[in-house]
């Protein structure tokens, strides 16, 4: 009778270090998964989910057991677990907050290069067009007097000199009207008209200003002074006259594709 009761008590005692060991064991499974947890920054409803199977699992463990022992490793088990789940729970709003300080910072620094792109290329349209202000106006008062002047002596050389400032479809009109209108003209009733660029009494620079003006096309208005001689008038007669040129920048530089009097 002792014996068998001796053999009941070590039974009871494996049995209750065995527990203990699974105890042990649950809590060592449940620390390594709430640690997963934590590095893969599970949001919270998948955290707490994750801490309830788990608990549930320890409890399933130790169900059955009375000691002391047992309640003490439980406890442990899920004291783990509550504080690795804690843990993921407050890392995942740290991390929501410094991705959207890194969002924040990576809009700023880009729309800072977009301004700095077009303040630099606003600097480089306005500088480009200023210097097709200056050379474009330069070429339409050495350009008009040729294209408006003419004599009979000498007609093909005045008109080739012409042709040189132009450019376009207005090359080719100037060319007809010269060839049928302008040049029998002049030779019937030996026309010689000599055209400047106007200039005030007082003196200074010549009577001509940009109207309109882009990196590739200027319009400048010209006050022209034209001096007509033939034998149609007894003396030589002066016309004063507004002109409208328009000027494109070409291979070849500033060249008129259109001329108008106003």
């Amino acid at each position: 009778m002792t014996k068998a009761t001796v053999r009941g008590r070590a039974g009871t005692g494996a049995g209750t270090s065995a527990r203990q060991r699974s105890v042990a064991a649950a809590a060592r499974a449940a620390s390594k998964r709430a640690e997963k947890a934590h590095e893969s920054a599970l949001d919270e409803e998948a955290a707490a989910t994750e801490s309830a199977m788990v608990e549930s699992a320890v409890v399933d463990e130790v169900s059955g057991s009375g000691t002391g022992a047992d309640t003490e490793a439980r406890e442990r088990a899920k004291g783990a677990v509550r504080g690795e789940a804690g843990a993921a729970k407050s890392a995942k709003p740290a991390r929501r907050i410094s991705g959207a300080v890194t969002a924040v910072l990576a809009a700023l620094v880009v729309a800072g290069l977009v301004a700095a792109v077009m303040l630099g290329w606003e600097y480089r349209e306005d500088r480009r067009t200023q210097e097709a202000r200056t050379e474009a106006l330069a070429v339409a008062r050495k350009a008009a007097p040729e294209i408006l002047s003419y004599d009979y002596r000498h007609l093909d050389g005045d008109f080739a000199k012409a042709r040189a400032h132009l450019t376009g479809s207005f090359a080719g009109k100037y060319r007809k009207t010269t060839t049928r209108v302008v040049a029998p003209t002049a030779e019937k009733y030996h026309g010689v008209v000599t055209a400047t660029v106007a200039k005030p009494p007082a003196g200074g620079a010549s009577a001509a200003s940009v109207v309109s003006a882009s990196p590739e096309k200027v319009v400048v208005l010209l006050f022209m002074n034209q001096v007509t001689n033939s034998t149609q008038v007894s003396g030589p007669r002066l016309d004063l006259n507004r002109v409208r040129m328009t000027l494109v920048d070409t291979s070849g530089g500033w060249k008129v594709s259109a001329l108008d009097a106003l």
